[in-house]
Order: C-alpha cells, then structure tokens, then sequence
C-alpha cells in the first residue's frame, strides 16, 4: 500500500468518523434547545421562546466565516478575525495556510531553496500558484510580486477577514486559475457606533536569544448624524518587528565514483550556515463612509504598508573536485549511497576547499491604494455601484556577499541521523579558527528596483425583478491602466573571483590573511547554541559584516589584491568589473497594459422545487492590451567569405505590442436538499496573465560558424517574450456542505481544472535579413506558450464544537481539513531525451533546464507542476468558553517540487554516459538536479483570557515542536537528503484594551 493510499484513505476515515459524530450532535442539538449553537427547534419545542446567545472569540469568527462560505453565490472559504486587528496567525501568509487547498511556501524566494522563510512566502491554491490577490475587492500588487501580493508584506493586524474564492463569477475581477484571495478591511459602518482597540505584543525567539520583536496596533472607529446625513471615519495603524534565525546544514549533490571496485554515490562535501533575518512592517488604513440620505452610500479608503527586511548570514561552502575525492572507512547504503566516511582529496595539496561567505541583503518595499466608491439605490429595482482605483507600489533591493577561502585536509560525514552530522578533529578545529589558513576567495553583488502604478475603474448596475424565477440581472465595465518598470543589475548575480587556483596571471599565489598586506576585516564566528545546541560545527574565519555593507569601495579594494600578485609575478591582470545598474538595456523591464472588461450575470432561483435550486450564470469578456519597451542585440563570430551571410550587427531598441481578447462563462449552481445540506456545481472559464518578468523584450541573437564544418548557426536567446498568451483554464467544482449547527459543518470539494498555454522555456524562431535581403531563422530559447496540464483532486473539510458535553467541556471545538491534489504537465513540443547533452546549463538546454539532468548524465522527466503537493492538512483542537479561548493547531503538507537547475545544485562537470555520444565517458556535461520541499509539519498554539469587556491577554507559539524543514535532491540513486533548517519556537504574549 503507497503513501499517497494510506493517507487518502485515512481522510476518508476521519471524514466518516466525522460525518458520524456530527450527525450525533446536530440530533442532541435538535433535542436540546438549551445548545447556544444549536441550529435547530424540533416540533415539541416550536412554542418555547430561543434561547439567545452572544459568541465572542473565535468562535464567533469561525461562525462569521462559515456564514460566508455558506450564503455564497460561490465556492469560497473564509477567514474572520476573532477581535479588532486580530487574525489568528502573525502573517497573512500563516493565515492562508490554515485554509483547505492553500498551501504556502517556505523558501525565502523561488528557484532559491538555500534559504528558509520562517513566516513563508508564496503561496498556492489547489497546488497552483496563478493567484490573484484583491483588497476589499479591489486589484491589488506589491511591485516585486509579480501581478499579486507579497502577502508577508502585509500587516495582518489591519485585516478584517480573508477570502480564498476557488472558482469564480463573471461579476468578479479576471486573473485567478488558483484564487483569489481577498483581503478585507473594516468600514466605518461596519460598527454602530464608536469602537476603538489597542493592542501590543512582544515576540522571542528561541534561536535568536536576546532580540525581542515589539508590535503594536491601534483603531479607532466612530460614526456621527449630521445636518449632511450620516459621517463615518476610520483609522488603523500597526506596525511590527520580527527577528529570527535560522541554522542549516547541507549536503552537496553525490556523484558516481568508485572506491575499492565499487561503484558508489558520494557527495562532494557538506557544509553549514546560519542566518539572523530582521523585518519591519508598517500599516496605515483610513477610511471615511458618507451617508446623505438612504440612497445613497460613498466611502473613501486609503491603505499603505511598508515593508523593510534584512538579513546577515554566515555561510560555509565545502565541496571538493568529485572525481579526486577519496572516502575512508566509507560505509554504503543498499543504494550505494554515502551513509559515512571521512572525506579526503586524493591530492593531497588541494583538499577540501571551503568557501566562507558572509552575505547581507536588504530589501524596501511599500504599496499605496487608495480608493474611492459611491453605491446609488435610486429606486427599489436599480443599484448603481462606482468604484475608482490607484496603487503605486516600489521596491528596491541590494545583496552583497564577500568570501574567504581555505582548504581543508579532511571533512567526516555521518549521514544516517536525521540530521547529518559533520565532524572535525581537534587539528581540524584549530586549522579551520586561525585566520592565516584563509585566503580573499570571491565577491557576488546584486541590485534590483521596481515601481509599478494603476488605474482602474468600473461601474456596476443591478436590476432586481420581482419574479418567482429570476432574481437579478448585473452588468457592468471596468478598465484598468497599468505600468511597470523593473530594473535589475547586469549580471543579475555579480560572481567575480578575488583570488582562485584557476585565475590567470595569479601563478598558484593566492592573497591569504598571514600576509600583512591582505590580513583584517574578519572575524572568527561561532556557531553558539547552532540547531538549539543539539548540533556542534566549529569556528570558521568570515569576513566582517562592513565588508558587504561597503559595496562597490569594498569590492574595490579586495580585488585590487589580485593585482598585487599578479604584478609580483610580471604579469597585467584584467580590473575587477562592477555589475552595470541602471541605463543597461538587458536590465531594464518596461511594461505597460490595458485592459477593457464587460459582463452580464443573471441570478436565478427555482424556490417552489422540491429541492430548491438557484445559482448564476454570466459572461465576461476581456480585451488585454499590452506593450513592452525592450532591446535587441546582434553579434557575428563569423569571418566574412564565400557562402557566409553577411548581417551587420547591431543594438536597437524596439517596441512590441500585444493584444489578446478573452471569453470567459461561468456557471455556479447549489441544490438545498435541506435548510442544512446543499450541494453545488460550478463551472468557469479562467485565465492568468503572464507576469511581467516573463513579458521581458531583451533578445540577443548570434552567427557562428563551425571553423572544420563551415556550417553556420543561427541562435539566440530571449530574457522575455512580449508575445506571450494569458494561461486559461477551464475548471469545474463539485460540493456537498452539511452545516448541522452555527459553527459545525462537513463539507466535502472535487476540482478539475484543465490548463492550457502553460507557460515554459522553448524555442522559437526570430528572423533576420542578411545584406542580400534574404531571411535567416535564429532558433531562440524563450518563454513560450508550450504545455498543456491539469490539476485536479478533493478537499475534506470538518469544524465543530461540542456544546453536548457538560459543564467546561463545552467549549471544546475541533476543526480540519485534508487536500489531495494530482497534476500533470504535458509539452506541446516534447524535449526529453534520456542522456543529458551539452556542456553550457543556460536556457537554450532544454532537456536540462524541463527534465533535470544527474551528475551521471541522466535524465529525469515525468515531473509535476512546481509548489505542488499532493496532500495537506490541518487540525486544530480549540477551546472558548467564559473568558477562555485557545487553539492548538498542526499544519502539514506533503513534498513539493521547488524548482530544477538552481544554483547549488548544479555544475557542468557531469558525466557523460551515453553508449552513443562522441564524448562518452567525459566530464563536460551541464547537469542540475531537481529539488524538492520534503514533507513539513508545523504546530502552532495560542490561548488567551478575557479580564473583563476590555482587557484581555494571551500568549502564542509557534513551530512547538522546533520541527525541522528538510530540501530532497533527486538523483539516480534516490531522494537525497539537500539542507535542513531549524529555526527555533517563537513566544509571543499580547494585550488588547477595547474602549467603549
């Protein structure tokens, strides 16, 4: 029996212990009409007056987001906040991942798994990651965040509630295959009267011993009668810090070698690292409602959130040359895997080189909406609905690594805990602490900005009828104005060595620190309390901190080291070449889009069936316009001569526009088979526009020529591709929702969603004129319109409280749900191959970059869609009762495709073990690995305690069981283990004052 079956059916299990109990309490709630969540009178007690009952906590959110997900023309999940500026979680993010079918991602960013993201990142809707992300309905974008939110940039203390819509109407904005997730914020009119809360809190960290993390937030509300009708005004603030750290240790990718007539799989080193991380994040909302009169409702919003993270950290890099690595005392596993052994270079004059970094990055970023809406009911059949719409967003970024190096005679593994073991010797440890040993190693910049502004604005009409069948017809236009610019350095990644064996003009002489003119600025780091003590590595000389910060004059003055030695030995040495930023055309992204949307719903019921059906259908149409300003380079390596083309290079900028209309029906009906047990059938066509960095016009074209052969190539390379289609979708959702009490529901989701004109890297074809006039095709990699896949499965979901239980025990609740979820991905234009081929990794090696290449020279293929797992769940065990409340909640979710290719876990020294290739048995191929997000649970708990009406304290902890996150290499031989992160528990305690 496999994993996937066992889980699945231990869902299926739950579910029908569930659907059992639940039916045992919504029968003693039928019979008991004392039960304050009781959803039901029988006949004997029709004449008794109800009992009525004022829920508080969360589980008046819970029964507030059940409401929701229950009245819905849609199928929709939701979360409410259970006081004033109190989601459950400390991020939006943490938020979302409680929600069935939302998973979230914990690498710091994508195709970058060497970090972990202690309160996540991106996240996932039905394993898709085509998210769109609204504000009180509203569009809304960080500039670095592609077409949605960074949601850990916004202040969750500012939320209302969230919704999570997984198949949407035709009234509702375009953009979302997987979601749409939207926040919402508190209106004036939300409350009768004056309302106001402050609260504080005060977060630690395990790990990072000594560095509390305040928040605080604060609103006020108030309404007022007026000679001009009824005022309303609004204002919340938050503002909060988090400081965390997180160790690591990892494991580089293993290569077939053999030792002692065996061949064996070992890596080429292991290493560790820790990383401190400090974020600020600011929030300001207003909001003012005018009421002139009882027609009329206009409101005006302003909402902005800044965002300032940086992190230090000190890494090791130890890898040695594979094929000299010699293992002693090795032991294997039945894969011949690398389960222990010391590991030592056969020369002994090279070792094992280290490379110790330390890296500082920072990143800025703030979004500004502000919005205006005026709803008209000039009479009892027509409402008239305005809204207008800007947002600016801006972000800018910096990141900084300068390195030391040395080689270490020898490194011990232990691979066989759960978490490798590396060792040193005493001699080991006393080499590794004297700064003499290290060498000035390398330096690595890199900069990025981004701005992005909107305008957008809609009206929308209703019409109410009087009729038994129809209940409303809507229509309605929106248009929107868009512009972004990115800016990146070029190379994006700045590598550029110092001082290495390889360099030229060097002579073997490296800048080591015993030597007075490159010794300073650096420091011997230890790892204190390194995996909450349970892991021991030693000291290791890094840079200082300044010497990152100080970028470019720091960079300067260490490169110059280079020169120094390369003029001992008479020898000129090229200057160290700082990345351009800013007026480079390869590292500007310019992006402007239009878009023109119509539609028309109609919502219809038919009440007098014996079981009741109504729903709506309705039509939206599109018209996407978009432009990129982009630049086109031209080079030739060929010499001119008889049967060689001749085209002049060039560089030019260049303008290209693009236009796509879209139709887009949807069909969403529910079946009430009782006041309590529905059921619902959707469809929809859907769509999710490229992001802007995909839309990228660079292309950079070349002419060759084979010097033996003579035969000229034609080839190019594409950072975007301006021409790119919107990804659509075709999508259908079937329910059944059983709501036995206020806050007591099973309800059981089946999705299939179809993809087409999934977006992957492929070649096209891009032509150029030679002097001749005549037309030569350049075979270019690009992002391409070329998969087609599909993403279907099932969401179980189950919350109650079990008021049948005496006395205190009331209060107890129980809430979760489960999520399987099967993709598939299919090329238009199939690139496998079973043997990996060509020693460059860049984008034009397709096999590589779709399918992942071994070390061994051997292709993978058959992966899934990224950021998906198969299953996730949550559970959560809840109590409120008198002043009480609490929850202890455990999320996890299965393993997840990260990314192939990534830095890391890649190299062009692969083996080529094609029967068939002129290079069999030569190390000269590209390989990259692909990684992957093992399996990851994480409890969390929180309990607080009601003083009186205003006062109220509580306390919080996350990752309660200091759970580990693990990243998996694929290989031949395996799921090997990559790197594993610990990031400690973190406490919180928090005090809220309601005014009256």
């Amino acid at each position: 029996m496999n994993h996937t079956f066992k889980k699945t059916a231990i869902a299926m299990g739950l579910a029908q212990m569930t659907m059992m109990l639940g039916a045992a309490t919504a029968q003693a709630q039928t019979t008991d009409n004392t039960a304050g969540t009781g959803s039901a009178i029988n006949s004997a007690d029709a004449n008794k007056p109800p009992v009525s009952v004022v829920v508080t906590g969360q589980r008046a959110a819970l029964q507030s987001a059940q409401k929701i997900k229950q009245n819905a023309d849609e199928v929709v999940d939701s979360i409410a906040a259970d006081d004033i500026g109190k989601l459950p979680d400390r991020s939006v993010t943490e938020v979302l991942q409680r929600v069935s079918g939302v998973t979230i991602d914990r690498a710091m960013a994508r195709n970058d798994p060497d970090h972990f993201s202690v309160e996540g990142s991106g996240v996932s809707v039905r394993g898709l990651s085509y998210v769109r992300s609204e504000l009180n309905g509203r569009d809304s974008f960080s500039a670095n965040g592609g077409r949605s939110l960074n949601f850990e940039d916004v202040p969750p203390e500012l939320m209302a509630g969230v919704d999570i819509y997984k198949n949407p109407s035709a009234e509702q904005v375009e953009g979302a295959i997987g979601g749409l997730i939207n926040l919402r914020t508190a209106m004036p009119f939300d409350y009768k009267g004056f309302k106001a809360a402050i609260s504080g809190s005060e977060t630690h960290s395990e790990l990072r011993k000594g560095k509390a993390s305040p928040s605080t937030s604060g609103m006020v509300s108030n309404r007022w009668k007026t000679p001009f009708g009824e005022v309303g005004a609004l204002i919340d603030l938050a503002y909060s810090e988090s400081a965390t750290r997180t160790d690591a240790v990892q494991v580089e990718p293993y290569y077939q070698i053999q030792d002692n007539g065996r061949t064996v799989w070992v890596p080429k080193g292991a290493q560790w690292r820790s990383l401190n991380f400090d974020r600020t994040r600011e929030g300001a909302y207003g909001a003012l409602q005018w009421k002139p009169n009882s027609t009329l409702t206009t409101g005006l919003t302003f909402f902005k959130s800044k965002y300032k993270m940086q992190w230090d950290e000190q890494a090791i890099f130890g890898s040695a040359d594979p094929y000299a690595i010699k293992v002693v005392d090795g032991v294997y596993g039945d894969n011949g895997a690398l389960l222990k052994g010391t590991l030592t270079n056969s020369d002994p004059t090279k070792g094992i080189n280290f490379n110790n970094d330390t890296r500082t990055a920072w990143r800025k970023s703030d979004t500004t909406d502000i919005s205006w809406n005026a709803r008209w009911r000039p009479n009892d059949r027509w409402t008239i609905v305005a809204d207008l719409q800007k947002i600016r967003a801006n972000t800018h970024s910096v990141d900084s690594t300068v390195a030391t190096g040395l080689k270490m005679p020898k490194e011990q593994l232990d691979l066989t805990g759960s978490v490798p073991t590396i060792s040193f010797d005493a001699t080991d440890r006393a080499y590794l602490a004297n700064p003499n040993n290290y060498y000035w190693a390398f330096t690595m910049e890199h900069l990025d900005r981004a701005k992005a502004d909107s305008k957008a604005g809609k009206i929308d009409l209703k019409y109410d009828f009087d009729s038994p069948v129809l209940r409303d017809i809507r229509f309605g236009a929106r248009m929107t104005d868009r512009d972004s610019t990115t800016e990146n350095s070029n190379p994006s990644y700045n590598w550029q060595g110092i001082t290495q064996d390889w360099m030229g003009g060097l002579q073997g002489k490296l800048a080591y620190l015993g030597d007075p003119r490159f010794s300073g600025s650096t420091n011997v780091h230890s790892f204190n309390n390194f995996f909450n003590g349970k892991i021991d590595v030693p000291a290791v000389a890094f840079p200082d901190v300044s010497l990152a910060q100080g970028y470019p004059d720091s960079y300067a003055k260490l490169h110059a080291y280079r020169g120094i030695l390369c003029a001992e030995n008479g020898t000129t040495c090229d200057p160290w070449t700082q990345a351009t930023f800013g007026g480079d055309p390869r590292g500007i992204n310019q992006q402007s889009e239009k878009t023109k949307a119509l539609y028309a719903q109609a919502r219809f019921g038919f009440d007098e069936l014996k079981y009741p059906i109504d729903g709506n259908v309705g039509l939206r149409m599109v018209k996407t316009d978009s432009h990129a300003a982009g630049y086109t380079l031209f080079s030739s390596s060929a010499t001119p001569g008889p049967g060689i083309p001749v085209i002049v290079p060039f560089a030019r900028p260049e303008n290209f526009d693009n236009s796509y209309r879209n139709w887009l029906p949807s069909l969403n009906l529910r079946l009430k088979a009782t006041d309590n047990l529905q059921f619902r059938f959707a469809f929809a066509s859907a769509l999710s526009r490229p992001d802007p960095s995909q839309l990228q016009a660079y292309t950079k074209l070349t002419q060759s020529v084979d010097n033996n052969s003579q035969v000229v190539s034609y080839t190019g390379e594409a950072d975007g591709n301006p021409n790119l289609r919107p990804i659509t979708a075709k999508q259908v959702d079937l329910t059944a929702e059983w709501y036995f009490s206020r806050v007591g529901s099973v309800t059981l989701a089946v999705f299939n969603k179809r993809l087409k004109d999934v977006i992957v890297k492929q070649t096209t074809i891009n032509q150029l004129p030679d002097t001749a006039g005549v037309l030569h095709d350049f075979t270019t990699t690009a992002p391409v319109n070329g998969a087609k896949g599909r993403a279907r499965g099932f969401e179980l979901a189950y919350q109650q409280y079990f008021d049948m239980l005496p006395g205190d025990w009331s209060g107890l609740g129980l809430q979760g749900n489960f999520t399987f979820v099967d993709s598939k991905r299919t090329l238009y234009n199939g690139v496998y191959s079973p043997y990996c081929t060509g020693a460059a990794g860049g984008a034009a090696n397709l096999n590589l970059n779709l399918n992942g290449c071994d070390t061994n020279g051997t292709t993978f293929g058959n992966l899934p869609l990224e950021n998906l797992s198969r299953q996730s769940y949550n559970l959560a065990l809840m109590y409120d009762k008198g002043p009480w409340s609490a929850r202890l909640a455990y999320n996890w979710r299965s393993k997840s495709l990260q990314a192939v290719n990534v830095s890391g876990t890649n190299g062009t020294d692969g083996t080529d073990t094609n029967p068939a290739s002129a290079t069999f048995g030569q190390r000269n191929l590209a390989w990259g690995v692909p990684t992957w997000a093992d399996d990851y649970g994480q409890a969390d708990a929180s309990v607080s305690y009601k003083i009186n009406d205003r006062i109220q304290i509580g306390l919080e902890a996350q990752n309660l069981t200091d759970a580990k996150y693990k990243v998996l290499m694929q290989q031949s031989t395996g799921m090997m283990g990559r790197s594993w992160f610990s990031s400690g528990r973190r406490y919180t305690a928090r005090l809220t004052y309601n005014f009256e």
